[in-house]
């Protein structure tokens, strides 16, 4: 295949095709490749969960949300500040697709699908001109005056500019399985390993506790890992914990030699509240406990652990339940990836210092960001840095152009 293309945007995912739309509202010619024989997969498959687009949080405290090894301070505000939560509705609303926010602050559309606003977009894209080339694996970039890119099946085409955005290693299945780590590290490009993010954690139950307790949360919980804390519920599963709370804290877990959450079972009570709730148990805390402290399955599973003689060691114990942690869930099984591109490689623009031109996006960079709606956001915000980045480059390039020859 012979084919030019002022922008070629790599991965048809939430983040190329955004910054895709990005750069050809800006009049650029645009062509889109993806390995898969469709876009979105990763947006279809978020989908099934109601599609949380974004959140409705504050840009001051929505931006501290994200974090990555050597991350500039301001870097979300600025890309968030680009395209924001309301920006997010608006384009949605553009769509034809109507949003609402939830009591939690999360933002959905009104159906709850992901495949109409899907088919709308790309609908969109195509009307701007973007040319969609599937089934086409990006293998290698040879930097230049044009860009080089060599897929595959043995195509070649080239391009005044390149938009990466090939998604992190969660969902192998959908084609975000980071097989672009190697070719960035052969460009002289640093990146951290790829390590699962917003997934469920290890722990071997025993049996009695299973039997228990398995599939059943624990609910209303606060979780400490050192001086970081969540709260919310987790599931007690087959081979450990899920849920929002153990998401949130997966980086400072990764952090630890000997990884090991402690959860405040009853975080509306005092230690002292809770002994004076057993003042005349004299037997059986565990039972008692059960119903003076409203402990719900998964909690008196948990606590069951150990024999219990005395109201005031329990007590302690429900305050301060530790539970150690063997190893996360596989990537595969990650609702996101941490790691990825050093921030240092990269400049405001979201282009590689160290071959002009070439932008990137998405998950590909090393930053992560609790679920809720955050790693959308993440998603688009980035995608049309990037967008309006090579557009940019490739305008001001010609400027520098023509003035040298005048």
């Amino acid at each position: 295949m012979s084919l030019h293309s002022t922008i070629a945007v790599i991965g048809g995912g939430p983040t190329g095709l955004r910054a895709a739309e990005v750069a050809a509202q800006a009049g650029a010619e645009v062509t889109l490749f993806d390995s898969k024989p469709s876009v979105g997969r990763k947006f279809l498959v978020a989908g099934k969960g109601g599609l949380n687009l974004t959140h409705g949080e504050p840009i001051e405290s929505f931006a501290m949300r994200y974090s990555g090894p050597g991350m500039p301070e301001a870097a979300w505000h600025g890309l968030i500040a680009d395209f924001d939560s309301q920006a997010l509705r608006q384009w949605a609303d553009g769509l034809g697709v109507e949003t609402f926010q939830a009591s939690s602050g999360r933002v959905y559309p009104k159906d709850l699908t992901a495949a109409p606003l899907l088919r709308r977009w790309t609908a969109r894209l195509r009307s701007l001109g973007v040319l969609f080339r599937m089934n086409h694996r990006c293998i290698t970039i040879e930097p230049g005056s044009p860009n080089r890119i060599k897929f595959a099946d043995g195509a070649t085409i080239t391009a005044d500019a390149v938009i990466l955005a090939l998604g992190g290693g969660s969902w192998k299945k959908t084609g975000s399985d980071g097989a672009w780590l190697s070719m960035m590290e052969g460009l002289g490009i640093a990146c951290h390993p790829l390590a699962p993010a917003n997934c469920g954690w290890e722990h071997p139950w025993t049996p009695d506790i299973l039997a228990q307790a398995e599939g059943k949360p624990l609910k209303n919980i606060r979780v400490r890992v050192g001086n970081a804390a969540a709260v919310g519920e987790l599931l007690l599963t087959r081979y450990g914990l899920e849920g929002g709370p153990i998401y949130q804290l997966g980086a400072a877990l990764r952090a630890m030699d000997k990884p090991a959450i402690a959860i405040d079972l009853k975080p509306a009570h005092t230690h002292e509240q809770l002994v004076a709730k057993m003042e005349s148990a004299r037997r059986n805390f565990l039972e008692e406990a059960r119903t003076r402290w409203k402990l719900c399955d998964a909690a008196a599973a948990v606590l069951s652990r150990k024999p219990w003689t005395d109201a005031d060691s329990l007590a302690r114990e429900a305050k301060n339940c530790v539970i150690p942690l063997s190893r996360p869930r596989p990537i595969d099984e990650a609702i996101s990836s941490a790691g990825g591109i050093c921030w240092e490689e990269v400049d405001a623009l979201l282009m590689l210092k160290k071959i002009p031109g070439i932008f990137v996006a998405g998950e590909m960079l090393d930053w992560e960001a609790p679920t809720g709606g955050y790693l959308m956001q993440g998603c688009f915000a980035t995608g049309t840095r990037a967008g309006r980045s090579a557009v940019d480059w490739i305008q001001n390039r010609s400027n520098r152009d023509l003035e040298r020859t005048v």
